[in-house]
């Protein structure tokens, strides 16, 4: 931090990130002397930046809240996205999301006006956001590194764990990163596999950035990819369902992950596989619309079963 420049800059985020520091502490962290601070003090207010130098024995400086960043002025509009965007991340499955949130949010009332600051906290204190996830992975380093392989077309070497413990290693290019149902997924393309395939962060053992280029599709979409991963992903059962209606209305109720949709003459036939037929059944039972069951027969006997306990219910 030799550069003048530097040590003003250095200034400013010290009193950024501190709110209220006295001379005698910004001197020691910059290594400069008393004369040397107030002189860089000066140059920042000389940038429009304004501080307040509170006198005497426990004097201190301070930044004025509400000036330094023109980004920090915000409408109404974007510090309800600013507020739900910190909320929301408190939900996303990150190590550690709960105090960088904080952290963050902080930094951000630091700089914002008594009005705005206020309207921000009463999102934070009045609104909760029902997102379903799971336990946070050990850390956010797979989730760091891919996401910038990702941006920067650099493949990684990946040290990847199944869910039966099977480790692999293998080389990969990471197209797009999606996060569904409380889960972190990457997709791409597998130099172990030679085929597209997605994988689980919380799952990645070790990953690392290699000196290797590659270009990603430019049609690729990541989160239908996904969907379509896990939809033909190999179960115990094979099931085949004919759906009486059209192909928005029947993916729109069951989701592109519970199989393939393919438009059929009468409706849409619904190919997929399952490892829980009295599941499949619950899934099939809710339906708005009617369907025919091709296979298995075990699942006829499992939406009747569904049907008769309902009906039990019902009555009772």
């Amino acid at each position: 931090m030799s550069h003048p420049a530097t040590r003003v800059l250095a200034v400013l985020e010290l009193l950024q990130s501190q709110g209220r520091m006295s001379g005698a502490e910004l001197a020691r962290r910059l290594n400069v002397d008393g004369r040397t601070l107030r002189r860089y003090i000066t140059v920042l207010e000389d940038l429009g930046i304004p501080i307040t130098a509170e006198r005497g024995r426990h004097g201190a400086y301070l930044l004025v809240a509400g000036f330094k960043l023109p980004p920090m002025m915000f409408t109404d509009d974007e510090a309800l996205a600013v507020s739900v965007g910190l909320l929301a991340a408190r939900s996303l499955g990150l190590a550690e999301g709960a105090s960088a949130v904080a952290s963050a949010q902080a930094k951000l009332e630091r700089v914002m006006p008594v009005n705005l600051k206020s309207r921000v906290r009463a999102v934070d204190e009045t609104v909760k956001l029902d997102l379903s996830h799971a336990p946070s992975p050990g850390d956010n380093d797979a989730l760091v590194v891919l996401t910038a392989a990702a941006q920067m077309h650099k493949r990684v070497h990946l040290h990847y764990r199944s869910s039966k413990g099977d480790d692999t290693q293998r080389d990969f290019d990471p197209y797009g990163l999606v996060y569904r149902q409380g889960r972190w997924y990457v997709s791409g393309m597998c130099h172990l596999r030679h085929g597209l395939r997605s994988f689980r962060l919380d799952r990645v053992e070790n990953v690392r950035p290699l000196d290797i280029t590659f270009s990603r599709p430019p049609d690729f979409d990541t989160a239908a990819h996904l969907a379509f991963s896990i939809a033909t992903l190999p179960r115990a059962i094979a099931v085949e369902v004919l759906l009486l209606t059209d192909l928005e209305t029947a993916v729109a109720e069951l989701h592109q992950s519970i199989g393939l949709f393919e438009p059929y003459e009468e409706g849409v036939l619904l190919r997929s596989q399952t490892d829980s037929i009295d599941w499949y059944a619950r899934q099939l039972a809710r339906l708005p619309f009617p369907f025919e069951i091709r296979l298995p027969m075990a699942l006829r006997e499992a939406v009747r079963a569904c049907g008769e306990r309902l009906l039990r219910m019902a009555a009772a």
